[in-house]
């Protein structure tokens, strides 16, 4: 399991990734998949 929050605001609400969620979300920030 991989937590993520703002760091800006740590009593705000996480998000939940399984290590295969995690996993594809960071192949797809390094193939650009997510970009603007």
């Amino acid at each position: 399991m991989v937590a993520v929050r703002d760091s800006k605001d740590p009593d705000g609400g996480k998000l939940f990734f399984s290590p295969d969620e995690w996993r594809a979300f960071l192949a797809g920030a390094k193939t650009g998949k997510f970009d603007l």
